[in-house]
């Protein structure tokens, strides 16, 4: 069996795993969710039905519930929160494709692709204006104001790391401060909103959402090394180069390796990113360097300690699926 072909068995034991213990209430957000994005204009009706039926794993809404099926029975707030989540995600999905002038999501045509900038952006603004009156209209006041500090970290972490990259010199402190408001903050909320929808315990409450903010530290880090790869994950190796992104085993090479070495591979970043030959001579530095085992041993210890937060809970099949998903996290082949 190929890799991949073994990685996909894999994630899908963990869905069917997963599905044993919230399968019937996923099946019920997807309902809830496309009647909280439905729209009477046609326009905005089509663009959802192309956005509903291109969604992605669903990471994000199987940890909201887990996390509120850890402290106690699910609920319709734990559904409107699931929802919340999933409608914010795809307005930043949308709006970041117009920033980055992709074409592309998840192997499908973008909407922006499709309907071009304009149309695009409002789009998003219109998932996030239904995210507000899906929380307003049914008083969910915390799961806004959860969902809403994560709006405020993701936009911040964004503009960072546009301001930073730059000039090619990013610090690690820097590179963890964008990667927790930019990548983690999302999926912390999304463990914080699921557990509060059960609970309304705030000691619970900041418990999963440390334990998220972990986890998503730990998933960034795991694409960080996609990029340095060779197994066909479709993604293709170097690319972030290509991007100029600075990403871990990169910045960690950037701060140790020798002054002329590193304003080598900094030319090569900002002047010869399209040459392959160029990105490999940058990949084979940071593979000579231990870029490579330093991140990977900075996600484990960040997966290591999203379980142990985890495991300050009641051992139980609940607890078991977000293991397992954590795990999944850092094992994913793509």
């Amino acid at each position: 069996m190929k890799p991949l072909d073994t990685a996909l068995y894999c994630f899908f034991l963990l869905m069917d795993f997963v599905n044993k213990i919230i399968g019937d209430e996923l099946k019920i957000f997807e309902k809830k969710f496309t009647d909280a994005v439905k729209s009477q204009t046609p326009l905005l009706d089509r663009i959802m039905k192309y956005i509903i039926k291109r969604k992605g794993k669903q990471l994000r809404p199987m940890f909201v519930f887990l996390s509120a099926k850890l402290q106690g029975p699910i609920n319709e707030s734990t559904y409107r929160a699931a929802a919340l989540v999933e409608i914010l995600h795809t307005a930043t999905l949308v709006h970041d494709d117009v920033v980055d002038e992709s074409l592309e999501r998840r192997g499908f045509f973008s909407i922006n692709a499709i309907w071009k900038n304009k149309i695009a952006v409002l789009v998003g603004d219109y998932l996030l204006s239904k995210g507000l009156l899906l929380s307003t209209s049914h008083h969910d006041y915390e799961h806004l104001d959860i969902l809403s500090e994560a709006v405020r970290q993701m936009s911040e972490g964004e503009l960072m790391q546009i301001e930073k990259a730059r000039n090619l010199n990013l610090k690690e402190d820097i590179y963890f401060e964008i990667i927790r408001n930019k990548t983690a903050s999302l999926l912390s909320s999304a463990c914080a909103v699921g557990a509060w929808s059960t609970c309304k315990d705030p000691i619970a409450t900041e418990k999963m959402k440390l334990f998220g903010e972990k986890v998503g530290i730990a998933f960034q880090i795991k694409d960080d090394l996609f990029d340095y790869g060779k197994e066909d994950i479709g993604k293709p190796t170097g690319n972030d180069i290509k991007e100029k992104k600075l990403t871990l085993p990169l910045i960690y090479t950037l701060n140790t390796i020798d002054a002329a070495t590193r304003r080598k591979l900094i030319y090569i970043i900002k002047n010869e990113n399209k040459d392959p030959e160029k990105v490999k001579l940058v990949i084979d530095t940071v593979v000579k360097a231990g870029g490579i085992v330093y991140a990977a041993a900075k996600m484990n210890e960040y997966r290591n300690e999203a379980l142990s937060i985890l495991h300050e809970f009641p051992e139980s099949e609940v607890r078991k699926a977000l293991e397992e998903l954590v795990i999944y996290t850092t094992d994913r082949k793509y």
